[in-house]
C-alpha cells in the first residue's frame, strides 16, 4: 500500500476521508473493488472485460456536511454587541473572556504535534453574584472541561478567567490556593470524588485544615453543622462513603464544597447520576443554600428541565462554543439557535394531551479535532434560510435585542427583544 505525507494511504485508497475514490492508474483498484465515502461497491466482474470489468458503482446520497448549499442570498446578519465588547456588570464576580482549551494530538514515532482536539473555543461570559448561570449542550460539547479549566483543574490554552479582578490563570501556587477557599466545584460522580479510605469527618476535616479553618474541636463542631445544613446526622461522620446512598454521597460533596465558605460553586453534573426524585432533593438543596448563603453557581448539566428550574440565565455549548446566552425565561420561550430549539424539542412532557414537534437533527455531531468551517453547527443546521455563507463565516455571539446572545448570522439583529426570531415547539 504506497504512502502519503500523513502516513500510509487509508483503505478507499487516496482520499478516502474526503470521499475520493483511488484512481484507476493503480493496477488493482478494480480488483480490490475499494471505494471512498459516498461510493457503494458494485458487483466486480471478471477480469479481462475492460469497462465492463471495472467494479459497477452507484452513488448514494451524500452524508450531512457534504451536501451543496445554496449560493449565498445576502440575508446575513452580522451585527450585535459580543461578550467581548461589553463592559462587565457592576456586580460582577466573575468575568471570562476568550477561555480555550486546546489537547494535543501527537502521532508517529517522533511524537509529532499534528493538531489539536479544540475542547473549549472561545467562551466569555459575565457571572454577577448571586446568580446561576445554567450551562447545557450534548456530551463531549466542552463543558465540565470549561468548568474545571475556570479552576485551573486543568490548565487553559488562552484566555483570561478574573474572579473579583485577579486573573486566575496568571496567580501563583499560594494565590491559587487562597481563591480555592472561594471557588469550590461539586462533582458528577459523588462517589469517585470520594476517597474511600477516609470517613467523612476525615474527609470534611482534611479541607478544613488545608485552610486553616478550623482544628480540633472547633472542626467536629464545622462538620457537624455542615452534615445538618445538607439535611445528615452528625452521627452520619463516622461512616465510609459506600455506607451512603447516591443522593446522600452528594449532599456530602456539597458539604465539603461548603466547609470552606466559598462565594462560587461550579456544579458539574451533580444530579445526573441520580433518580428523579433525588434529582429534586439535591436540587431544592441547591437553591435553598443559595438563598441562606448568597452563593453564585455555574450549573452545568444536559437536562433542559433541570437547568430551567433552578437557573437565572443559561448558555448553550456546542463543540466548544456558547452559541446562545440568554435570561432563562427568555431562552425557553423564544429560542433562537436552531441548535436550541431541537434541545428543547427533545425535553418530555407530563402531559399526554400535549404533543410536542420533535426538531431531529441530521447526522453527527463533528470531531472536535477537526470542526466545520464557519458555523460550526452548519453541518446538521435545518434552518431554512441556510446557504453558503454558513460554511464560510463564523458567527460571533452576538446580542440580537434584550441580552439575548445567538451565534447565527441568519437571525436578525432584535429577534431577541420583540420574540420574534424564535419558532414555535409546541402543538
Amino acid at each position: 500500500m504506497p504512502a502519503t505525507p500523513e502516513g500510509p494511504t487509508p483503505a478507499g485508497g487516496q482520499g478516502a476521508g474526503d470521499g475520493q475514490r483511488s484512481g484507476g492508474s493503480q493496477p488493482n483498484a478494480a480488483a480490490d473493488g475499494l471505494v471512498g465515502e459516498g461510493i457503494e461497491r458494485g458487483p466486480v466482474t471478471a477480469a479481462g472485460d475492460g469497462a465492463e470489468g471495472r467494479a459497477q458503482v452507484a452513488r448514494i446520497p451524500e452524508p450531512p456536511g457534504r451536501e451543496e448549499l445554496p449560493p449565498a442570498k445576502g440575508d446575513s446578519d452580522l451585527r450585535g454587541s459580543t461578550p467581548d465588547d461589553m463592559e462587565p456588570p457592576p456586580d460582577a464576580l466573575l468575568v471570562v473572556r476568550g477561555l480555550k482549551k486546546y489537547f494535543p494530538i501527537h502521532k508517529g514515532f517522533f511524537n509529532r504535534h499534528v493538531g489539536d482536539v479544540k475542547a473549549v473555543d472561545g467562551v466569555s461570559f459575565a457571572l454577577r453574584r448571586g446568580e446561576t448561570l445554567g450551562v447545557v449542550g450534548e456530551s463531549g460539547c466542552g463543558k465540565s472541561t470549561m468548568g474545571r479549566s475556570i479552576l485551573r483543574l486543568i490548565e487553559p490554552s488562552a484566555g483570561s478567567a478574573h474572579f473579583e479582578g485577579n486573573d486566575i490563570f496568571t496567580m501563583e501556587k499560594g494565590d491559587l490556593r487562597r481563591m480555592r477557599r472561594r471557588v469550590q466545584i461539586v462533582f458528577q460522580d459523588p462517589f469517585s470524588s470520594l476517597n474511600p479510605r477516609m470517613t467523612i469527618a476525615e474527609t470534611i476535616r482534611e479541607v478544613l485544615g488545608i485552610h486553616g479553618i478550623a482544628k480540633g474541636q472547633k472542626a467536629n463542631d464545622r462538620i457537624a453543622e455542615l452534615l445538618r445544613v445538607v439535611g445528615l446526622r452528625p452521627e452520619h461522620s463516622v461512616r465510609y462513603p459506600h455506607e451512603f446512598s447516591g443522593g446522600q454521597r452528594q449532599r456530602i460533596g456539597i458539604a465539603r464544597a461548603l466547609a470552606v465558605e466559598p462565594d462560587l460553586i461550579v456544579c458539574d453534573e451533580p444530579v445526573s447520576a441520580l433518580d428523579v426524585s433525588v434529582q429534586a432533593q439535591v436540587i431544592n438543596l441547591l437553591q435553598d443554600l443559595q438563598r441562606e448563603l448568597g452563593l453564585t453557581y455555574i450549573f452545568i448539566a444536559h437536562d433542559l428541565s433541570v437547568v430551567e428550574h433552578i437557573s437565572d440565565r443559561v448558555a448553550v455549548m456546542y463543540l466548544g462554543r456558547i452559541v446562545e446566552l440568554a435570561d432563562a425565561r427568555q431562552l425557553y420561550r423564544n429560542p433562537l439557535m436552531p441548535y436550541t430549539r431541537a434541545l428543547l424539542s427533545a425535553v418530555p412532557i407530563p402531559d399526554p394531551r400535549i404533543k410536542r414537534e420533535r426538531v431531529v437533527l441530521q447526522g453527527d455531531v463533528p470531531s472536535p479535532a477537526n470542526p466545520p468551517s464557519g458555523c460550526p453547527f452548519h453541518p446538521r443546521c435545518p434552518h431554512p434560510l441556510k446557504d453558503a455563507d454558513c460554511a464560510k463565516i463564523v458567527p460571533p455571539l452576538a446580542d440580537k435585542g434584550g441580552g439575548h446572545f445567538a451565534a447565527c448570522i441568519k437571525v436578525p439583529l432584535g429577534a431577541g427583544s420583540d420574540g420574534g426570531g424564535g419558532l414555535p415547539v409546541l402543538r
